[in-house]
């Protein structure tokens, strides 16, 4: 089966184009990508198959009869439209060649999908092609009015040859045609790679970019050629997901990694685009995250289409919290500045909302990333100030990463049914396999939650995370006699990842659990130790200022409480004083196994835990610091 983009088709699609949906899912490879209508700088061809031994070809889908046509010609198709009026249109082989080459053209500025030499110089290094589909004409059709002059063959399929229902379809002749559709008749000697079709995705859908190297662009040979390395791009579930979840209100139930603020944030600007005229509000509970995701919104909208426009010299500061028509908040500054309400008032303005007495500020779309941290009352409210004719709300959550207590009903919350419509991702994208197996064996071992986890298809309250196949170091333990000794180790091991491992100071996370004990001064303590290695900083959590003007960018380390790092994500972590876990004056242990989980999924690739005396989660960690010594032992014994 083909990877569809989206997932299923729009309901108002014609019988045709639903049609050629579900023969091309079911019979192409399952390597190969089927984009409907997708939205290509301006234009939206109907379909675009994307296959690694095939290249792309354009198709564009017609549901005339023989009726329907009343002239035709290599140029314009006198027709009778759907209304009953005769009109000429452009011929529909000439929009899907115009549809592939608008798509070329824009490939072809890529030195990555290039030939830089010989009788294909600055061509693509794969076959593209176009084709027409005629949903309700069949070959007879042809033959018996003759229209092959004007309609080839080879670059059209009927309705015979994508009906299975039909006696005559083919498998073999459908993919034999499909195969046959090119500009450039020529097989591709190698596969397109994975990276070359993620570098093809990059170019035509600007909404999977999460980043890339860009060098300049430099004349080759009279060509002005774009640069790019190290292209990363959502996997196409995260895209697909992205694309459907257009319809109403969606759930998305994700791991710790899975990059469901990535979604989030491709949505909006989807959203932005598809309806210029709708107000947005992305709502989260965190005021560094809200900062957070003020940051990749504004990045995703300043980014031009064409990567020729971009000033990538450009890191400024910002200002405001609205872009456009996307607001970014954290729940309670959005009731402070634009309700002008309290938390305590939640349940006298429903009552108001509910009676038609109150007047607030309403929006298109609400979407709300870590809803497992907002309260009932929240989410009724939100709901309340949802247009109702868009029902546009998208909630994004993970319950491993619960650390406020929650209970709750999405359905009744929100009066907003969610069965069907939500999605479950399991592969968790950004730590490694080793980070990951870690984190997942802590909470497993003291979770109470631990026996309701979903095992990816099965709804449940936890979902238990796969690994993508990165690998990486194991996570390091380090253990103190006592916390100026251990801070110390920290800053050398801060400074060893950066000069040796070359990890920016702006890649790497400090995590405590609290900034004072009766007995310490704990983050004077990690300033002291990290001005004394001139390790530049930035604490994250000093002061709401601090929170809310953070630039995740800066050549500086962020030190930060675990609550604020939530949904934040770094190369490497470095969680200190985890003998202060669980804090004495919490009495939810829950609380604080998710908030240690919750901080060791912050790590991407180097993640470290340390501490200098002793709690029941830093007995855990002994017993695996023990093992490790006694299998290095070993090791060295037999080695």
């Amino acid at each position: 089966m083909a990877y569809t983009i989206p997932e299923t088709i729009r309901s108002s699609a014609t019988a045709g184009e639903r049609l050629l949906f579900r023969t091309l899912q079911t019979y192409l490879p399952d390597d190969y990508i089927v984009y409907y209508e997708p939205e290509i700088r301006g234009r939206r061809p109907d379909f675009v198959i994307i296959g690694p031994d095939l290249g792309i070809v354009v198709l564009e889908v017609k549901d005339y009869t023989l009726s329907t046509l009343l002239q035709i010609n290599n140029d314009e198709w006198t027709i009778i439209n759907r209304a009953g009026e005769q009109v000429t249109v452009k011929s529909p082989f000439k929009q899907a060649r115009d549809n592939a080459f608008h798509i070329v053209d824009v490939l072809k500025k890529d030195k990555n999908l290039v030939h830089l030499e010989g009788k294909y110089q600055f061509q693509l290094k794969f076959p593209y092609g176009y084709g027409v589909v005629f949903t309700r004409l069949t070959q007879k059709d042809l033959v018996k009015k003759q229209l092959y002059p004007v309609i080839d063959p080879n670059l059209c399929l009927m309705r015979d040859e994508i009906d299975p229902d039909k006696e005559s379809f083919s498998e073999e002749v459908l993919f034999e045609k499909i195969l046959n559709m090119f500009v450039v008749p020529y097989r591709l000697r190698n596969p397109l790679t994975k990276e070359e079709i993620d570098a093809i995705r990059y170019h035509l859908f600007p909404e999977v970019r999460i980043s890339a190297e860009f060098r300049p662009s430099v004349p080759y040979q009279d060509q002005i050629l774009l640069s790019l390395h190290d292209i990363k791009a959502m996997d196409l579930h995260q895209e697909n997901l992205a694309k459907q979840i257009g319809d109403k209100h969606r759930l998305i139930r994700g791991v710790a990694g899975s990059g469901k603020t990535l979604i989030l944030a491709s949505r909006a600007k989807l959203l932005a685009k598809e309806h210029p005229d709708w107000k947005i509000l992305i709502l989260c509970y965190n005021i560094s995250l809200a900062q957070g995701i003020r940051q990749l919104i504004n990045h995703m909208l300043r980014e031009p289409d064409s990567l020729f426009d971009f000033d990538f010299t450009k890191h400024d500061g910002l200002a405001d919290t609205a872009y456009g028509q996307i607001i970014v908040r954290n729940f309670h500054e959005w009731l402070k500045h634009d309700l002008k309400i309290t938390e305590q008032q939640i349940p006298y303005i429903l009552e108001k909302l509910e009676k038609g007495e109150a007047i607030l500020p309403t929006y298109d779309a609400i979407l709300v990333d870590e809803g497992q941290d907002f309260s009932s009352d929240w989410l009724a409210l939100i709901s309340k100030l949802l247009n109702p004719e868009t029902q546009s709300l998208l909630l994004v959550e993970d319950r491993a990463q619960t650390i406020y207590r929650r209970k709750r009903s999405y359905a009744q919350d929100t009066g907003l049914n969610f069965q069907g419509r939500s999605k479950i991702l399991t592969i968790n994208y950004r730590n490694t396999a080793q980070i990951v197996k870690f984190a997942w064996d802590f909470y497993r071992t003291h979770s109470v939650l631990k026996n309701k986890v979903a095992h990816r298809e099965f709804e449940g309250e936890i979902i238990a995370p796969q690994s993508t196949k990165r690998k990486g170091p194991e996570p390091v333990i380090l253990k103190a006699d006592h916390f100026a000794t251990e801070m110390k180790e920290v800053a050398k091991q801060i400074q060893m990842l950066h000069n040796e491992k070359k990890v920016p100071y702006s890649e790497i996370l400090i995590l405590y659990r609290v900034k004072r004990t009766h007995l310490q001064d704990i983050i004077g303590v990690i300033k002291r130790a990290l001005e004394k290695e001139q390790i530049p900083y930035y604490w994250l959590t000093e002061n709401e200022t601090a929170k809310r003007t953070f630039l995740r960018d800066d050549d500086k380390v962020k030190v930060s409480t675990i609550e604020s790092s939530k949904g934040l994500d770094f190369q490497a972590v470095f969680i200190v004083n985890i003998d202060n876990m669980p804090f004495s004056l919490e009495e939810d242990k829950e609380r604080e196994v998710s908030l240690l989980y919750i901080g060791m999924t912050r790590a991407k690739e180097y993640l470290y835990l340390s501490y200098s005396g002793e709690s029941e989660f830093t007995k855990y960690l002994e017993t695996i610091r023990k093992e490790r010594q006694k299998m290095n032992a070993q090791r060295q014994k037999h080695g």
